[in-house]
Parts: structure tokens; sequence; C-alpha cells
């Protein structure tokens, strides 16, 4: 991509009024070798607390943590990015959506900000992504927090075949001519209704907010051309093998490891939760039946609720080291720790 077109693409992307900042955050982009991208912050409120670093999933933004990061400001500080082509950040100048090239970036942000090891959260495409983030830098995440991590399933639910089919070729075009006269609020709506588990539980305020983001993001040239790449990228990473593989990579994981399954979820499924909990050596599994494929917009205070619990199990293994403060400028029911297929109904 040319620099005249990389930058107009940021001064239409990167505006201060972007919809869904809450107050307490801050919303600044971060120039990154080969993207800009933008971060979400808020900051803890107290001067010790440790960094953590949250991924959203496909289709989603930063927007999608601002619930649970709002409970954790008592626990760590908190920064979310906005993925390349997603919420307020331009498209990479490389044009490379696959889960690696995620990776890489959420990497050199880490390394940009010298906040690491983080607690690390990914969600969905965020949560492939930060699995291999943990495996191929242990020294940038002290723990690894996976909500419906899209890993490969041999049989995947029928409600993810839509999404699948965005990553063909001509499928987003196709899609931007068939839905070019939905009112954004219907798509904001379908979108919602299908990651959460019970509807019912999706705010008027909630609501609005995803609808004012729709409005602003269908409008941005590469809307459908990051949906469809990204979705490709996620589904080619389903068929790798070797070291490469995603099971591989959860298998070098060395940081213990929180995941939360939904069994409402119609785009990860729930059995995925045994075999998660299997491949990543020290893990701990928080099962909500009642939930989807978002735990931390839907149910934020048990998903607040079960990290605080890893983080205090941390803290109290033997040898473990208390983490130099980092200066910076001014600005349902867990589960027991090690315990695995644990229902939390919400």
């Amino acid at each position: 991509m040319s620099s005249t077109r990389q930058q107009r693409y940021e001064a239409a992307a990167m505006t201060e009024d972007w919809p869904g900042v809450r107050e307490g955050e801050t919303f600044r982009p971060r120039a990154l070798p080969g993207a800009v991208v933008a971060v979400r912050r808020r900051a803890a409120v107290r001067d010790d607390a440790e960094p953590a670093f949250f991924v959203h999933g496909l289709g989603g933004s930063s927007r999608n943590w601002s619930s649970l990061m709002e409970r954790l400001a008592g626990d760590v500080d908190c920064e979310a990015l906005d993925l390349p082509g997603f919420g307020a950040s331009p498209p990479p100048g490389d044009g490379d959506y696959s889960v690696p090239a995620h990776a890489r970036r959420v990497i050199r942000c880490l390394e940009a900000s010298g906040r690491g090891p983080v607690h690390l959260f990914g969600n969905s495409l965020g949560g492939a992504a930060a699995t291999r983030v943990a495996a191929q830098r242990p020294d940038l995440v002290r723990s690894l927090t996976l909500i419906s991590p899209a890993l490969p399933e041999l049989r995947p639910q029928r409600t993810v075949v839509p999404t699948a089919l965005l990553g063909a070729p001509g499928a987003t075009r196709l899609m931007g001519r068939l839905t070019r006269d939905y009112p954004a609020e219907r798509r904001a709506r379908d979108v919602l209704r299908l990651c959460y588990g019970d509807p019912a539980r999706i705010t008027e305020h909630e609501l609005a907010v995803a609808v004012a983001e729709q409005e602003r993001r269908q409008a941005l040239p590469w809307f459908w051309d990051s949906l469809g790449r990204s979705a490709a990228g996620l589904f080619h990473a389903y068929t790798l093998g070797g070291q490469q593989s995603l099971w591989r990579q959860a298998e070098r994981v060395l940081a213990p490891t929180l995941l939360i399954y939904g069994g409402r979820d119609r785009l990860v499924a729930f059995r995925m939760a045994r075999r998660a909990a299997i491949a990543f050596r020290d893990s701990r599994v928080l099962a909500l039946p009642s939930v989807g494929h978002v735990a931390m917009m839907e149910v934020p205070d048990a998903v607040a609720d079960a990290f605080r619990e890893l983080r205090d199990e941390i803290a109290e293994r033997p040898g473990a080291v208390v983490p130099p403060v980092v200066p910076r400028s001014p600005t349902g029911t867990a589960p027991r720790a090690g315990s695995r297929g644990v229902d939390a109904s919400c």
C-alpha cells in the first residue's frame, strides 16, 4: 500500500470521536512496523498493578473488552488493541490478515509498550492469535485467558458456516451488495444475537453503541475486505499441520491458562473445552452453560472473578516473583484454580 493511501486510511479511521469510548478510557494510535493500530486503555487505580492486554475476535474491536476492563481496573492496568482493519485501525500495509500476522502485531505492540510480561486475553480469532503469542514468546506472557478461542474443530457447528463462507473468494463483495440496504441497527442486532447466549442480556446502551460503531465501520472502504481476509486467514490456520498447527502451539504454552467456554456458543463448540483443557498443560476451565461466544461482554463479572482467582493462584506459587512496577504516563462463579469442567450457571 502506498504511503499516501495509508495516510488517507489512517485519517479516515483514527479519529477521537470513535463510538464506544467510555469515561475513564483513552484511545490512541500506536505505530508498529507496517501498521498503525488503535489502542484502548483503562489505567489501573493502583500504581503497582500488573499489565494486561486484550485481543478481540473476528469482526470485533477493542470495545468488546470495555466492560471487563472496567471491572478489572482495581487489579490490572488494561490495554486492548483494534487489530489492523478492525475498529479504528486502518488495514495493514502488507495486506496480511493471517493468524500468524495478527500474532506478530500483538508481539510488536507489547514490545513497543515495554509492558511485558502481561496477563494476555484473547477471544475467538484473538484467542488463536494469543495462543501463538504465548507459545512463541513466553517472556511476554504472565498468564493466558482464552474466551471461546478459535481453535480447529473437526466437526464445526452449522451456525459457523456463514462466517466460514466470508473467506471464500468474492464472498464479501457479494455480501456487501446483498446487505447494502440493511440498516446498521439490523446488522448490529443480528451480530449481538449471534454472539450472546441470552439476547435478553443485550442492554439498550450496548445496542446503541454497537449501532454507532457499525455505522462508522461499514462506511470505511476496507470494511468487507478486512472481514473476508481475516476469515480466510483464520480458516487457513485450521489447515496448518506440524509445529504450525494451533493445537501444537497450544501444547507449547507454558503460562498458566484460563479457558472459558459458553454452553450456548454458536461459533465455537462447547465440547472443545475438554480438548483445550488437555492441550494447554497448565489449564483450568470455567464453563458457563447459559452464555454464548463473548462471555467478557455477556457476563463480565464471572470472567473477572475467574481471572482474579487465576492471578491469586499464580502469586501463591512457590518461587513466585513480584514483577517490577512499570512507570506509566498519567492519563458467575469462578472455579477453583486447577479445576476442569466446572459449571457456573449465570
